[in-house]
């Protein structure tokens, strides 16, 4: 059977109310998760707020979603998930009352999907970063976030959440890491009379303010101690250019502490977050910084043209729908100004093409080692498939790309004489 065959997930099946049986099962693994990690949650202008109202918040890791059903309890949102989540579970998810969405695609399914939700009388639960943060800080926010908080016509509830990016770090996700107390802040950021009466682009600029957060500042000023053995394992998949050399994937980690295999400079990753060079300048004590360095480098390439990942070896997989997984085969990536357009041949001979140009492309979604099935991957979505792209065997850095990702959008932007809001894209 060719790819295009293959049946398509329904995106138009309209989201129901979580079934009544499921709810003490989500209450239940929302309270022992918060009491684990002790959670403290502050409750802000909630007073006498009930559904329906839109809930949009920050995203770090799975735990999110038991912050959220515990702030939200003793009522239960409609969540907007990816496909990859639905895998095996559709079934659950639809029955909990979960939306699918391919990630950082135009969908006005979705939009409808929402519109039900508060019709009904319920909770439309949206992480609108539309990933993981990369390194515990705020992603961008899509410019139509104030638009939908305007269509819906009903209060708008944030949830921001601190501490999971320290507990369960996407760049090294095989374990928890214990942490304690984790804190949130549910927050009634506008009534549905402000909502109608405030603008889309006032909306926007008060949500960008809102979102902002830094996981490894609230570590060390609350002094969060993680003394696991191995907590600098997989820095390198976010810090992937060396301060001291400026050489690209040359970077290493193992227990504690970072490597440069070019320039054998060496950071040790203290118990509160922060970094120190064993010899020499500590260039970045603060990991957010070091990250947001690298941006700069990259923004520099894209203004200056340079920017392109080559032309990298890559094995892909498709997501036609929630059964799982089909390989399509070996091809290329290329991810440059134009964009990305990925190529693959199957082993029947198939031949495959996908181009996402760059003013399609806000952000992409990113994988590091995904599921430990071929390494780090960037995923990318046509309303009716997503490719899970592993480059094979090359230098490369998904981080970088999806940093490219941004900065490429954004000087499009420019171009066109519409820039970007800062914290928008």
């Amino acid at each position: 059977m060719k790819e295009q065959d293959f049946p398509r997930f329904d995106m138009k099946k309209s989201p129901k109310k979580c079934k009544w049986f499921l709810k003490p099962l989500i209450w239940l693994i929302a309270l022992l998760g918060t009491r684990k990690h002790k959670t403290k949650i502050e409750r802000i202008n909630m007073e006498g707020v009930k559904p329906p109202y839109l809930l949009l918040g920050n995203h770090n890791a799975f735990f999110d979603m038991s912050v959220s059903a515990r702030a939200t309890f003793p009522h239960v949102g409609n969540y907007v998930v990816a496909i990859d989540g639905f895998i095996g579970r559709e079934g659950l998810l639809r029955g909990i009352g979960c939306i699918c969405k391919r990630k950082f695609t135009s969908d006005l399914t979705l939009v409808r999907h929402l519109q039900t939700v508060v019709k009904k009388g319920g909770i439309a639960a949206i992480y609108p970063e539309a990933r993981y943060s990369l390194c515990g800080t705020t992603a961008p926010l899509p410019e139509s976030l104030g638009g939908l908080c305007k269509m819906l016509k009903v209060p708008v509830v944030t949830l921001i959440c601190h501490g999971h990016h320290i507990n369960h770090p996407f760049w090294n996700t095989r374990h928890e890491r214990g942490v304690k107390p984790t804190e949130a802040t549910l927050k009634q950021l506008f009534t549905a009379e402000e909502v109608e009466t405030l603008s889309a682009d006032e909306i926007n600029e008060r949500l960008v303010k809102e979102f902002q957060y830094d996981d490894f500042r609230w570590q060390l000023e609350k002094k969060i101690k993680v003394d696991c053995i191995d907590r600098a394992v997989g820095l390198e998949k976010i810090l992937y250019r060396c301060p001291h050399c400026k050489t690209e994937f040359r970077m290493r980690s193992e227990g504690t502490s970072l490597q440069c295999t070019a320039c054998k400079k060496i950071w040790q990753m203290t118990e509160y977050g922060q970094l120190e060079a064993e010899d020499g300048n500590t260039e970045f004590s603060h990991i957010p910084d070091w990250y947001e360095w690298e941006r700069e480098t990259v923004k520099e390439e894209v203004e200056n043209g340079t920017y392109s990942s080559g032309l990298l070896p890559v094995k892909v997989e498709s997501l036609p729908n929630a059964k799982g997984f089909i390989p399509l085969g070996e091809g290329t990536m290329l991810h440059d100004e134009n964009g990305f357009v990925v190529t693959v041949t199957s082993p029947d001979g198939s031949a495959y093409t996908m181009k996402k140009p760059v003013p399609s492309l806000y952000s992409c979604h990113i994988e590091y080692e995904y599921l430990f099935r071929h390494g780090d991957c960037v995923d990318l979505n046509t309303l009716e498939d997503t490719w899970y792209v592993y480059p094979q065997n090359c230098d490369f850095s998904v981080t970088k790309m999806a940093i490219a990702t941004e900065e490429l959008y954004y000087q499009y932007r420019r171009k066109i004489g519409k820039p970007c809001k800062e914290g928008l894209a």
